[in-house]
């Protein structure tokens, strides 16, 4: 088991109100808050220290608190892309502004992709079995910063669209 997947087994593991005590760190810096930090410090340092490909920090901040924003159920190759395109609108003008936020997501730096990621989870959670491959996320913003990572998303989106299209007005 790699190191990220342990610490989504973690994160999975948490009860309600530690999710509760991440929930209201959203937007925050792991250094705001001592309750979060300690929080924080106990899912990852031990990871941390037996394996030094763990998530970076930063990554593995943001996860956890997306993870308790929306604490979807973990499923291999459910990527956010894929999820997402599974949200897609009924409505033409509707799916277009849809796919606009995907577009406006993957052109944002990493520091600043939260609120963005809120609202995909917040969309994938409406499916009537919401599933999301944690892992792939988590792995996906460690190497965020690269131009093929963020390509990648987008075709994937762009793949899943073109499959769909006959199934749309």
């Amino acid at each position: 088991m790699t190191a990220t997947a342990k610490f989504i087994e973690t994160l999975e593991k948490l009860k309600e109100g530690n999710l509760g005590l991440l929930r209201t760190h959203a937007g925050q810096g792991l250094d705001e808050s001592v309750n979060g930090f300690d929080l924080f410090a106990g899912l990852w340092w031990p990871l941390r220290k037996e394996n030094n490909r763990a998530p970076r920090r930063s990554v593995a901040w943001l996860i956890a608190k997306l993870y308790a924003f929306r604490p979807i159920r973990h499923e291999n190759g459910l990527t956010i892309a894929i999820q997402l395109r599974r949200c897609r609108p009924p409505k033409k003008e509707d799916r277009d502004r849809f796919r606009q936020k995907f577009d406006e997501m993957l052109i944002l730096p990493l520091d600043d992709i939260e609120p963005a990621l809120q609202w995909a989870l917040q969309q994938i959670d409406d499916l009537a079995n919401p599933r999301l491959d944690w892992v792939k996320l988590t792995d996906d913003l460690s190497i965020w910063e690269r131009e093929s990572k963020r390509l990648e998303w987008a075709r994937e989106f762009i793949q899943t669209d073109e499959r769909d299209n006959d199934n749309v007005d």
